[in-house]
This record gives C-alpha cells, structure tokens and sequence, in this order.
C-alpha cells in the first residue's frame, strides 16, 4: 500500500463500499437494485452485486457495457424459446414469398445479406452495441451529476473521502446506468415481431430479422391465419432492410441525429439534490420514479427541438415509406388491411421503442407525422411511379423534407418539372460510396 496519504480517503472510501457489496451493511441491497428500477429478486439483486463489484475494481473511467449485455441476455434468456424446424420452415417459405412481392412494389433491390430468424436472446445480444451506443452521452452525463451531487451534499467528514474517488463513483454511476439498460433491452427483446421494429436501425445495414415467437405472440388473437400475419411482418421487415441497404447514408443519418440530441442532455443537479436530501433507502420509489419519468432531464434547448424535428421527420418518412410499399406488396392477402390497422395501433399506444428512450434519454421516437409521410409517399407514387419514388432516397439532398410533408402537391410538382441532380461534390461522394460498396462485396477469401 502507498504511503501517500492521499490514498488514504479513496481507500477507506474503497473499504466501505467493499462491506457493503459483501453483505456486511445495514443498507438492504434490493432497495438499491429497486431505486435502479431493476428487479429486486434474489438473483437479480446478486447479479447487480456482481456488477458493481467489478466495477469496483475496474481501473478505465468510463462505462461497463458488459453490464447492460449480461441484464439484457439474461431477461431476454427468461422467457426465450427456441425455434422450431416448422416454425423456420414456414417464415423461410413468408421471407421468400415477400421478397417476391417486393419486387413489385418498389424498385429497390433485394438486400445481399440473408434474413435471419432470431430468438429473444439473440435479439438482445445483437441491438445492445446501438442502444449503448444511442445512450452512452446520457449515461456519463448522469454519472458525473452523482458524482457531483454526493461531492457537494456529502457530510464535512466524507468530503475528502468522495474527492479521492469521483473515478470510482463515475464507474459505479455508469454501471447502474447500464444495467437498467440492459433490463429495458431485455423487455424490449419480448415486444418486437422484427429488426425493424423500433423504427431505427438496431441491424447491420440490410439486415432483416424476424423473432418468431413475437410474431406468433403478435398474431394471437387476430382471428388471422398465422400464415398470412408471417407474411405480412416479413414483407415490413424486407421494405425496412431494403430502404436502409440501398440509402447507405440513412443509418448514419439517423443514428448521428439521436446521439446529436442525447449529447446535448444536461442532467438536473438540483433535482438530483432534492432527491440526495429526501432519499430514504426503505422507499426508493421516488428516485425510480424520477429516472423512469425523465424527472432528472430538464426542458429541451433550442438545439435539441432542432435535432428532434429533423430527427421525427425522419422516421416518419422512413415509416410512411415502409408503410406505403408494404400496402402495395400485400394487397394479395385477403386481411392484408387488419394486419396494417394492428400495426398502427400497436405504434401509437406507444411502440417498443418509446418506453425504452423515455425513461433512458427523455426521446420519443414515435413519429408524429407518420400519416402526413404515408399520404405524400402515396401522392408521389401516383404521379411519377415507384422508380422516381424510390429515386428520392440515393441523396440525402433528394429525400423530401417537413415542408413537404406540408404540401405534398407541391414535391410533386418539382419532380414532373425535372428534380435537380447533385452538384460534382455530392456525385464525387456518392460514386465513393458506391465503389466502398462494391469492394465489400468483392471482399471475400479466394477459392482454393
């Protein structure tokens, strides 16, 4: 051991937490699992222990992911089944079928990467490097508020004890953050039919997936044939990994426009302080509260109302589009329309997507103006074809905008008249894009 008395506040700091994952603490460890809004069951409780316990002895200052892919694959693996030789061969035979139809319905080309059938654990296991990577700037912003708040509201005799610590109390801060994380991973992995589901892409570009045990579950209750519900969902599924295969700058796009609005969340200290003074460790309801409800995130900036606009017009017309080439592809399917109409549903009481980003980083991800993208999508494919459609999504300087979505009549008018191409700059970048693609494809071991 040093004998630099400055290691000695951050020891003894290291030494009472040491009891208190040991066991050895008045402190009940499932009222701290149940204020993290995690489960309070023993074995829950025991795997939190074991987490902080290694971010204790972490020395990077940053956030254990590993964390929220452990929660999210053990909720996910409670209740996860595994797939059946029928089951695959059925929805082998809807992703075929759908990628058929699609063919008709839009210009895009079918995605080179194959569809995938996942279970709920695969499903967790997959998304998590996203979803870490979506919530990592609220996730530091909230462990460094902890860390400033217990600094400040400490009692005089623990102040230099917390000083010599703030690393270790950012790792146990991100550690929480991550484990209710990966709870909300793991429940979302028991809600969604598809890798699409959610509305962002969770998936590598141009991967579609399907998780046959929700959409079994999905399809219960519809008095619809499970056969043409599969079919449905998988012609969804396809559109969705068509758009984002063929748009390869959508998925940036869309995930630097949630992480531009995640970075810019500051945490509110003074809620936080309210909470540190009132706290009592036998009724954690009001610190889980405050996380779950966004209580902890103050009002937008103006940036952020920014980001979020540009952001829901966005998805609303990557859903509108979807939703208007699905339509076009299905209408073979005798309740094609009761299917669509419990999608929409399902959507606007609040998708997966929703409870997942409001409790996390205060982000709604429902797009508001879903029916405005989907009228404009049919209006554009009534007056110029699917072809020129389609065309609006090669450039991201091409792909209408809010005020289009205002005057639909208008975008139409522009492209009868002729749209604009890109300028030598955004050509010289889209041909790079193009040859990146075409290197990927070519990127494969010689034959023997």
């Amino acid at each position: 051991m040093s004998d630099d008395p400055r290691d000695e506040p951050e020891d003894e700091f290291r030494d009472m937490l040491r009891q208190f994952l040991s066991g050895n603490s008045d402190i009940d460890p499932s009222k701290l699992a149940s204020a993290a809004g995690l489960p309070s069951d023993p074995a829950a409780v025991s795997q939190l222990m074991a987490q902080l316990q290694n971010a204790m002895q972490a020395s990077a200052d940053g956030v254990n992911w590993d964390a929220a892919r452990t929660q999210a694959q053990e909720i996910a693996g409670k209740s996860s089944l595994s797939i059946t030789d029928q089951t695959r061969s059925q929805l082998d035979q809807a992703l075929h079928i759908a990628s058929l139809w699609l063919d008709e319905a839009t210009a895009l080309s079918d995605s080179a990467v194959a569809p995938r059938l996942m279970t709920r654990t695969d499903w967790a296991t997959a998304t998590v490097p996203v979803w870490t990577q979506l919530a990592e700037p609220v996730a530091v912003s909230i462990s460094d508020a902890l860390t400033e708040v217990l600094r400040d509201q400490a009692p005089e005799e623990m102040a230099g004890m917390l000083a010599g610590a703030s690393q270790l109390m950012r790792n146990l801060g991100g550690t929480l953050f991550a484990m209710q994380l990966g709870q909300i991973v793991g429940q979302l992995s028991q809600e969604v039919v598809s890798g699409g589901d959610v509305g962002i892409p969770l998936l590598e570009e141009g991967q579609a997936a399907l998780v046959p045990q929700n959409v079994a579950e999905f399809g219960d209750g519809l008095d619809i044939p499970i056969e043409e519900v599969q079919l449905y969902l998988a012609i969804r599924e396809l559109a969705h990994a068509r758009l984002f295969r063929h748009a390869r700058w959508l998925r940036l796009h869309v995930i630097s426009s949630i992480t531009e609005f995640a970075k810019g969340i500051a945490i509110d200290t003074s809620r936080l302080e309210e909470l540190a003074e009132s706290f009592d460790p036998s009724n954690p309801e009001e610190l889980r509260n405050a996380m779950a409800s966004g209580a902890l995130i103050p009002p937008k900036t103006e940036q952020q109302q920014h980001a979020l606009a540009r952001l829901e017009t966005t998805l609303a017309l990557i859903e509108g589009w979807v939703d208007i080439v699905t339509a076009n592809a299905s209408s073979r399917l005798p309740r094609w329309n009761a299917i669509a109409e419990t999608v929409r549903r399902r959507r606007a009481t609040g998708g997966p997507a929703e409870s997942a980003f409001g409790a996390l980083i205060g982000l709604e991800l429902r797009p508001r103006r879903l029916r405005d993208a989907a009228a404009m999508w049919q209006a554009v494919t009534d007056a110029v074809g699917q072809e020129q459609r389609d065309a609006l999504w090669s450039h991201p300087d091409l792909v209408p905008t809010s005020a289009d979505l205002d005057d639909p009549a208008a975008l139409v008018a522009r492209l009868l008249a002729g749209e604009p191409e890109p300028d030598e700059m955004d050509q010289a970048l889209e041909d790079l894009l193009r040859e990146e693609t075409s290197k990927d494809g070519d990127d494969q071991p010689p034959a023997p």
